[in-house]
């Protein structure tokens, strides 16, 4: 008996869906672009090592860790994705560390020389960063593209707690990121938060409250849901090597997805449900399947489960 999900349609609204719809069924793609950027935890500024959980390498494609100029990883990104995927339109992704981390006019300058390569078919210009990295003069330049492009600003929350971020070497607060929330307040932004999931001081509790916090900005459009993983060239790494810790299995973090979910604000689009890293680099969990059948394993649990975003959350709004 065939399903939703069959049809395509998921228990939660999800970015494939959001994109064909906003752009009348074309093809888009993210091309990541590499600035050279590093983050205020890495060279001193915060402190030294970034996040514990990080090597930079092991979500920065080779395409764009190989390619100097930020002019030939927008064409050879182009060129690929229109080649492989058979992509159309694009959206300019400046992903690697922390984007906004540089003086205003010389973000100017790497932004405009990567939006001006194919701006015929280029819809938006997507920047990764940190909340502690961003000041009214940088959301300005941002939003000066918004009459031409699609903007979406995407932020690392990670977690709620202080006392995790201290733990991971975050280097930055989560009073900070409120911080932040309050200049973006009325942003012309479309504003996209990252989590990540199952740090194993975490119980299952405190993380459900992830969706609390997410919920009562209006201004977050988006986010990245993550699980934990270690990897190659982590402090983390290091220390899962010598003394292995509980990482979620791919049911029971389908099984937490099932409760977090549906208590997460039903207009928010989920971007990504899980993060992966090169084989070559992950250390654990190994989950044993190429990304695409770990998003179709979790996107089949949850629809079994009978998952519904919004669910709880509209019942705890009307009562």
């Amino acid at each position: 008996m065939a399903t939703l999900l069959d049809s395509g349609i998921k228990p939660y609204n999800h970015y494939g869906a959001y994109l064909k719809e906003k752009y009348d069924g074309q093809k888009v793609f993210k091309v990541i672009v590499d600035g050279n950027f590093t983050c205020p935890n890495r060279d001193g500024s915060k402190g030294y090592g970034g996040c514990t959980y990080c090597n930079v390498d092991s979500f920065t494609p080779d395409t764009a860790r190989k390619i100097p100029s930020i002019r030939e990883q927008v064409e050879n990104g182009i060129a690929r994705a229109r080649n492989s995927y058979g992509a159309e339109k694009f959206i300019i992704y400046f992903q690697p560390n922390t984007n906004t981390y540089a003086p205003t006019h010389l973000l100017k300058m790497m932004y405009d020389e990567a939006l001006s390569i194919d701006p015929e078919n280029t819809l938006g210009l997507s920047v990764g960063t940190r909340p502690d990295c961003l000041d009214f003069e940088k959301i300005d330049l941002l939003e000066s593209y918004t009459d031409q492009f699609d903007v979406d600003l995407e932020m690392g929350m990670e977690s709620i707690y202080n006392d995790t971020l201290e733990q991971i070497n975050r280097g930055c607060s989560h009073d900070e990121f409120l911080s932040t929330m309050r200049m973006l307040q009325k942003t012309k932004l479309e504003l996209c938060v990252h989590t990540i999931f199952g740090f194993p001081w975490e119980t299952e509790e405190m993380m459900l409250r992830y969706a609390d916090e997410i919920n009562k900005h209006p201004q977050i459009k988006f986010v990245k849901l993550h699980h934990l993983h270690i990897v190659e060239g982590s402090i983390m790494g290091v220390k899962y090597k010598r003394d292995p810790f509980k990482l979620f299995s791919i049911e029971e973090y389908t099984d937490f997805l099932a409760k977090f979910i549906p208590l997460l604000r039903p207009d928010i689009i989920i971007q990504r449900i899980f993060g992966i890293a090169d084989r070559e680099l992950l250390i654990a969990p190994n989950w044993g399947f190429p990304k695409s059948k770990i998003q179709t394993h979790i996107d089949k649990g949850l629809e079994s489960r009978g998952v519904k975003q919004g669910s709880q959350y509209i019942e705890d709004y009307k009562n």
